[in-house]
């Protein structure tokens, strides 16, 4: 497996990294004979097998119901062979005061340690970090405190939106960023990707596969999302296959780029990691299919993002 050195952190990643939020709860597009999370044993052959296929970078987070405890249990022995990463909610919202923040999220920190079953995280992200908890700083603030404390030794945070993200980048204050970047959603090309180069900010790769909507799950997307249907199946054809292809042709679009430096397969089946672990030793894809792609856009934003998809009854 090709690593990868993570921006500034110098953490060396594997261009292929493994997103646990379906060992730990219910997640993405709902097909019929969709599988719930798998149980505790399945999970820990697929963590086990994960770090047997060179895949070194684990991330994680306290909102992923059960994931934390499932690989702290799974993996406390092999602690030393990945990169784990996890994080903690913002509090957006909960009008708290600066005090109660602290405690709040000093408490979800040594909640994760202790379900982690381990010293030292090595990156704690504010999750899904909106730019006015970025700008205000307090929350930072807090999280170097804790870094100091040894509890983990980076920060980062995952992002929604160029706004966001490039508020992070321009802060100085994190070391690595999250963000959410895929063949249909190349929004991050223009600003966010050169600028985290420029200040050498580690960028991790998420919703490559846009929740399933670039896998054959397509079909059962809702009406309402019908253009980012008919976009993944243009992509299908652009490239040459079927829409049982289309992974394949989404991880490497990503994966050919210097940057983002690590691209997550959220899973809980070990058949799909596996098969990001061969698409990422693949060439990348070649020129004239590229500008294939490219050419195929999805007009309507809200469309790249899964959270202001509708809701099914």
């Amino acid at each position: 497996m090709t690593r990868r050195r993570l921006g500034r952190t110098n953490l060396a990643v594997s261009a292929i990294s493994l997103g646990t939020v379906e060992i730990g709860m219910s997640y993405g597009i709902a097909a019929e004979g969709a599988a719930r999370p798998p149980a505790e044993g399945e999970a820990a052959r697929l963590l086990h097998r994960a770090l047997d296929l060179g895949v070194n970078f684990v991330d994680t987070a306290r909102a992923y119901g059960e994931s934390e405890a499932i690989i702290g249990r799974a993996l406390k022995s092999r602690r030393r062979e990945f990169v784990l990463c996890s994080k903690v909610l913002s509090y957006q919202g909960e009008n708290l005061g600066a005090s109660e923040l602290r405690e709040r999220v000093t408490g979800s920190v040594h909640a994760s340690l202790r379900a982690l079953q381990t010293d030292a995280i090595d990156i704690m992200m504010i999750h899904s970090a909106p730019t006015e908890v970025i700008r205000c700083g307090g929350l930072t603030g807090i999280l170097e405190d804790l870094r100091q404390a040894g509890c983990f030794r980076f920060i980062g945070a995952s992002v929604y939106g160029e706004e966001a993200a490039l508020a992070a980048i321009e802060s100085g204050c994190f070391d690595c960023l999250q963000i959410a970047y895929s063949v249909l959603d190349r929004r991050p090309e223009a600003r966010v990707l050169p600028a985290a180069v420029e200040k050498d900010v580690g960028l991790v790769a998420r919703s490559v596969l846009l929740k399933g909507a670039l896998t054959y799950r397509c079909r059962f997307l809702p009406e309402e999302l019908r253009p980012l249907r008919e976009a993944a199946e243009r992509l299908a054809q652009a490239a040459g296959v079927g829409v049982e292809g289309l992974p394949e042709i989404a991880y490497r679009y990503v994966l050919g780029r210097e940057v983002p430096q690590t691209v997550l397969v959220g899973t809980g089946d070990a058949a799909e990691l596996e098969a990001a672990v061969r698409y990422a030793g693949r060439e990348p894809l070649d020129a004239a299919i590229l500008e294939r792609l490219r050419a195929i856009a999805v007009e309507n934003e809200n469309h790249l993002n899964p959270g202001t998809w509708p809701v099914k009854g």
